[in-house]
C-alpha cells in the first residue's frame, strides 16, 4: 500500500502507546506529540488509536500504491505531493503512484502522517507503537528503512472529506521558547531551597541529547542537600533508593543538566525526581529542538488537572468540527 522511498532521519510507527506494563519495566512508547497524532487521525476519519508515522526533524519520502486520503500534522515541515506543495493540518487525496515528500523543518520537531485506516502492523501487547530499544512493535521493531512496504489498516470510523482543514485556532503555536508546567515531585525536598528557586527561575537550553527516551537541558548547576548515604542508594546526593519514573518526570544526576523522561525511558531508577512536566505539556516538549530554550513553571495538581481537561476539550472540539465538515 505504501513504499518507503527514503526513510527520513527517524520515522517510526506510533499509536497512543501500550500503558499498563510499568510493573515489568516496559514504558508505553507511543506518539510523543499525542495531540498532533490524534488530530491527523481525525482528519482522515480514523479512530485516534490508529497508528501514524512519526517523523523526526527530516520527513520521509513515501510512494502511495493505492488511492487514499492522508493528513500531515505537527511540525511546520513543508509537505509536497509529486513535488507540489500541499497544506498541513488538512485531509489530502492521493492517487496510486503519487509520492509524498518533505522540505526543511521550519518550526517544531516531529510530523505525524496519518492515512485512512491507519498504518497496519502486528500489535504487540495491545499496541502498534515502536519501542526500538527493545525491538518490539511498529515495523519489525525499528525505524523505517528505504524499501519497506507498509499496509493500510481498517481503523476508520467515518469517510473523510478531501480538503477539510483544522482551523488555525486549534493548531499549536511552536514558539522558539517553550514554557513547561511542572508539579513538584516526591524528592523536590532533596534540592536546597536556593536551587529549587533557581530551577524555576533559570532559562534552560535543549542539548543534542533529546530523543524519545528523554530531553536533557543545560543551564545552571543545582545543589542537593547533603545527607548520609541510605542503604541501597548511590553515594551522590542526587541518588535515592530506587523509585518509579512517571512519564515527564525530571531527574538531575549530580545536579547537572536536568533530564525530562519521555515515552521510551526506563520506568524506575535511583535518581531523585524533583518534579513532573504535566501531561498537557508533553506535546510541547516533543516539538522542541536542540538549542531551543525552555523555562519550567511551578504549578499545583489542581492547575495541572485543569490544563489536562482543557486539552481534552480542545480535541473534542476538533473532532466535533471535523464530523460536521
Amino acid at each position: 500500500m505504501i513504499r518507503v522511498v527514503k526513510p527520513g532521519l527517524s520515522t517510526t510507527v506510533q499509536d497512543l502507546g501500550r500503558p499498563g506494563y510499568y510493573s515489568i519495566g516496559l514504558p508505553p512508547s507511543g506518539a510523543l506529540d499525542k495531540y498532533s497524532h490524534t488530530v491527523a487521525n481525525l482528519l482522515v476519519g480514523n479512530d485516534p488509536a490508529a497508528a501514524t508515522l512519526e517523523a523526526t526533524y527530516l520527513g520521509p519520502e513515501l510512494e502511495f500504491r493505492a488511492d487514499l486520503r492522508f493528513a500531515v500534522c505537527g511540525a511546520d515541515m513543508p509537505a509536497f505531493l509529486n513535488g507540489q506543495p500541499i497544506p498541513l493540518w488538512t485531509a489530502v487525496a492521493a492517487r496510486s503512484g503519487d509520492v509524498l515528500s518533505f522540505g526543511m523543518l521550519q518550526k517544531g520537531a516531529r510530523s505525524y502522517i496519518a492515512v485512512e485506516g491507519g498504518i497496519e502492523v502486528p500489535p504487540v501487547m495491545g499496541s502498534r507503537s515502536t519501542y526500538a530499544l527493545c525491538g518490539i512493535g511498529g515495523h519489525e521493531g525499528r525505524a523505517l528503512k528505504a524499501g519497506d512496504m507498509l499496509e493500510k489498516g481498517d481503523l476508520q470510523t467515518r469517510a473523510p472529506r478531501e480538503g477539510v482543514a483544522v482551523p488555525e485556532k486549534w493548531r499549536p503555536n511552536f514558539a522558539e521558547a517553550a514554557e513547561l508546567h511542572v508539579v513538584p515531585g516526591l524528592y523536590v525536598h532533596r534540592l536546597t531551597e536556593e536551587s529549587k528557586q533557581e530551577f524555576f527561575a533559570a532559562e534552560w537550553t535543549v542539548t543534542p541529547e533529546a530523543n524519545r527516551v528523554g530531553y536533557r537541558y543545560k543551564g545552571i548547576r543545582l545543589q542537593f542537600v547533603d545527607r548520609p548515604q541510605p542503604f541501597g542508594a548511590g553515594s551522590n546526593p542526587s541518588n535515592v533508593v530506587d523509585c518509579g519514573y512517571p512519564i515527564g518526570s525530571i531527574q538531575v544526576p549530580d545536579g547537572v543538566e536536568p533530564i525530562v523522561l519521555l515515552n521510551d525511558a526506563v520506568t524506575g531508577g535511583g535518581y531523585a525526581t524533583i518534579g513532573t512536566v504535566i501531561s498537557a505539556d508533553l506535546d510541547r516538549i516533543a516539538q522542541t529542538r536542540t538549542n531551543q530554550k525552555a523555562k519550567f513553571v511551578e504549578i499545583d495538581l489542581a492547575e495541572a488537572l485543569r490544563r489536562r481537561r482543557e486539552r481534552q476539550t480542545r480535541i473534542l472540539e476538533v473532532e466535533s468540527f471535523l464530523r460536521q465538515s
